[in-house]
């Protein structure tokens, strides 16, 4: 039986994006998972109650977790609560200087779905401090892709082994 690794992003800068394809092609390598990405705009509830664990990868904005996942966070919280409970979970935040504002969000919300935390955040910090730079498409060096495309990968076999 395959089981479904839901890795949720939101991207403004291509950052987050990278990181969670990054980690969507270690995912895949494991065959007994599936894998699905989808933007936060686009996951529902159903997609959360479809998955065995879960991935969430978001930019941190002004020290906390960008509006859109924060939307997502918001818009499915109360049809899965009390429904997910148990499930593993991971997350990676691409951050200008810090990053750690939005992994707090993240693990707050998931204390209230109760989900089992497997992995530290992974938080990729960019340095963009002007405005400039904070706006621009960022690219990401291939050693932390390295390390996403690793998280995503420990998530997978962990859900195939039955260990999460």
């Amino acid at each position: 039986m395959s089981r479904v690794l839901l890795i949720v992003v939101h991207s403004r800068t291509g950052t987050a994006r990278a990181m969670a394809e990054a980690a969507a092609s270690g995912a895949a390598s494991e065959p007994a998972t599936s894998t699905r990405l989808l933007a936060a705009e686009s996951a529902t509830p159903e997609d959360l109650l479809a998955a065995a664990g879960y991935l969430f990868a978001a930019p941190e904005n002004l020290a906390a977790l960008s509006g859109a996942m924060k939307e997502f966070f918001d818009r499915c919280y109360y049809p899965v609560l009390d429904r997910l409970n148990g499930r593993p979970y991971a997350a990676m935040i691409a951050a200008g200087t810090d990053g750690t504002g939005a992994a707090r969000q993240i693990a707050r919300i998931a204390t209230g779905w109760r989900l089992r935390v497997v992995a530290e955040p992974l938080i990729v910090l960019t340095g963009a401090q002007t405005p400039e730079a904070i706006l621009a498409p960022k690219r990401i060096d291939a050693a932390t892709l390295s390390r996403c495309e690793e998280l995503g990968t420990a998530l997978a076999a962990g859900l195939a082994a039955g260990i999460f």
